[in-house]
């Protein structure tokens, strides 16, 4: 809360105590009481948005924006609103200052921040003011990512949800009022076109064709396993391989900051032992890690498995890895209870059906067929013998020619709405 005091001649300020416990005062000078008043009640506002660390609202910035220099300077002095001229409130040295202190992401999401750091510097200039970038100018940005830069929607969408957390840290430290970019679109859509099932049929000729052990190990760890690659392959030990236990210890990079998402467990699936027994046998005495031949940053296992793929007499997928554990993903929850699969996959329900469970031709050829050995109704079974319904009946009693239900109606077993159940309310 903010208190207005008045000096001798009139003079009015306003009184406050600010988040270091200190009470600080901003001189107004001769001013009506209800101008007072008007400041008090802006000065409580900033107060608030620096407590809750929030930006400032659209009434709020628009006053701050168009305050005189005089009040300006004097708000800024006792740390309401971000002082004039302050070196970080330019484009570059600002980007510079954030990426450097997230030393607590890992190294590819430092990539990402450096893409659309260089897709910022590029368009706006690295002297840019960050108060004279628009919304305006955040969405010719995004325009131009798409026909400059010529990035996929679902890229161009990751680089503006990178440029909404820049501009969010520049409002928390007071830099400017308000984020330009906020009103980006950011979600990542589902995108069917780089969906792929890889068939059985087709990951037998891949595993046939690659040079080694552990290049097969590294397929079926994906395909059979739903691993991440590389960083849940490189990571994996054979001390996580429990034989007897026929279970496999995964440890997750990409979830560690999640609670409990620092590993997982996955049955030592039918489909992915032999490849495991196999570069075990091969593994020198001593050996730590499972994948020991591919462990080089350098090693570009993406156009390699590409390479593969051709020399078996197949085309390229979309998504080469992600799609194999997406395969896997919807070939599991085909026969397991959903949260059972997405423990073992290491996503949420949520991330499964929006970016890995597939529809597949298997799903429409079953739902044409209908469900194998599925008991026939009454009526289907009475025309493929070629009678007619009531000569059944007349042979089985018990039988109505329609469904149960209405058997169960004649003995009052069931209400007399119709074949479903009453229901008290609607």
């Amino acid at each position: 809360m903010a208190t207005i005091g008045c000096d001798v001649g009139g003079r009015r300020r306003v009184l406050f105590v600010a988040s270091d416990g200190k009470r600080k005062t901003v001189r107004l000078g001769k001013v009506s009481q209800r101008t007072a008043e008007s400041i008090k009640h802006r000065v409580e506002q900033l107060l608030e948005t620096l407590a809750f660390k929030r930006p400032m609202d659209a009434d709020l910035s628009a006053w701050v924006t168009d305050l005189g220099p005089q009040l300006a300077d004097r708000l800024a002095r006792v740390g309401l609103i971000p002082k004039a001229g302050a070196k970080a409130a330019t484009l570059g040295p600002f980007l510079g200052s954030y990426v450097k202190g997230r030393a607590d992401v890992k190294q590819s999401t430092a990539t990402v921040y450096g893409h659309t750091r260089r897709c910022l510097i590029e368009y706006f200039g690295a002297e840019k003011s960050l108060h004279e970038i628009s919304q305006g100018d955040a969405d010719q940005w995004r325009l131009w990512l798409g026909s400059h830069e010529k990035l996929a929607d679902n890229t161009i969408r990751r680089r503006c949800g990178i440029a909404k957390q820049f501009f969010k840290a520049a409002v928390r430290h007071r830099l400017i009022a308000e984020n330009p970019f906020l009103e980006l679109v950011a979600a990542v859509r589902r995108n069917e076109k780089r969906y792929y099932y890889i068939s059985r049929e087709e990951a037998q000729k891949v595993l046939e064709t690659c040079p080694d052990a552990q290049w097969r190990l590294l397929f079926a760890l994906s395909r059979f396993g739903g691993l991440r690659c590389p960083s849940e392959h490189l990571g994996l030990r054979w001390g996580d391989v429990d034989w007897e236990g026929e279970r496999v210890t995964v440890h997750s990079p990409k979830t560690e900051h999640h609670p409990g998402g620092d590993c997982r467990q996955i049955p030592l699936f039918a489909e992915l032992r032999p490849y495991l027994e196999e570069a075990f046998e091969e593994a020198e005495p001593g050996t730590e890690y499972v994948i020991t031949r591919y462990r080089d940053s350098n090693t570009n296992l993406r156009t390699q498995l590409q390479k593969i793929i051709r020399r078996a007499g197949l085309k390229p997928w979309p998504k080469l890895w992600q799609n194999l554990r997406s395969t896997r993903e919807t070939e599991l929850a085909e026969t397991y209870p959903i949260h059972v699969v997405c423990q073992w996959i290491g996503n949420s329900q949520a991330v499964a059906a929006k970016h890995y469970l597939q529809v597949t031709d298997e799903h429409f050829r079953a739902a044409v067929e209908g469900p194998k050995g599925a008991a026939q109704n009454p009526a289907q079974q009475a025309q493929e013998s070629g009678r007619k319904p009531s000569q059944q009946k007349q042979e089985n009693p018990g039988f109505s020619g329609v469904c149960d239900g209405v058997q169960l109606h004649a003995h009052g077993l069931v209400g007399g709405t119709g074949l479903e159940p009453a229901t008290s309310t609607v």
